[in-house]
């Protein structure tokens, strides 16, 4: 890494741990750039070469919070031979290890607004779309192993599936006072396995190809 690539990055986070410290300690969002780089003494001109508001600023906690996710999994030699559901498992576990470090920050700006499937905010996109890639890989490695049953019409719908699940998740860990945060970890592993066992093949599946193969065989 340069000189400059550094200082960029190091730039990038003040801006980023900046805005965090701001909101636990006021409970509020800035209320300009101009207050907000006096208060972290910075240029308000270096703020934005990197976010054209505070919400570009809220968009890239979400997507660092995923970078780091996928840079601890991959990081792991054995996660390459994960399977497909123990890789949704691993992120899942992994990300809400990330999700820990900024708890009072998640719950103070999303502790008491609606995280439904439409009404999640705007920043939330970004991540949203990250998310969508990874869980487009795990559905093609699932299909050539036939841990993901094939299925018209279907199959294209399990990556935003997944996503849901992903929202149920991060609802479920806000509102968890249990110790350690057990309750989450078994509402990952339940709602992955029940997940995984709708989307494997079944005798439902077994079913229609028997059917098929009658009905050709006249």
């Amino acid at each position: 890494m340069t000189e400059k690539t550094k200082n960029s990055q190091t730039d990038r986070n003040k801006i980023i741990d900046g805005y965090i410290a701001h909101i636990l300690e006021t409970g509020s969002e800035p209320v300009s750039v101009f207050k907000f780089t006096k208060d972290i003494k910075m240029k308000e001109a270096i703020f934005y070469e990197y976010f054209s508001s505070f919400g570009a600023v809220k968009k890239a906690v979400w997507e660092l919070i995923y970078d780091h996710t996928i840079q601890a999994l991959e990081s792991q030699e054995i996660y390459q031979s994960y399977t497909s559901r123990e890789k949704l498992l691993g992120f899942l576990f992994t990300w809400i290890e990330e999700l820990k470090n900024r708890r009072s920050y998640l719950l103070a700006v999303y502790g008491n607004i609606s995280l439904k499937n439409q009404g999640y905010p705007s920043e939330i996109k970004g991540f949203k779309s990250k998310f969508k890639e990874f869980a487009s890989g795990i559905v093609n490695e699932g299909k050539e192993t036939e841990e993901i049953a094939e299925r018209p019409y279907l199959t294209d719908k399990y990556q935003e599936a997944m996503w849901l699940q992903v929202m149920f998740v991060f609802r479920f860990w806000l509102k968890d006072d249990s110790p350690a945060f057990e309750k989450t970890d078994a509402a990952i592993e339940k709602s992955v396995n029940l997940a995984f066992d709708l989307m494997g093949r079944s005798a439902i599946d077994s079913f229609v190809d028997f059917a098929k193969f009658l009905f050709q065989s006249k």
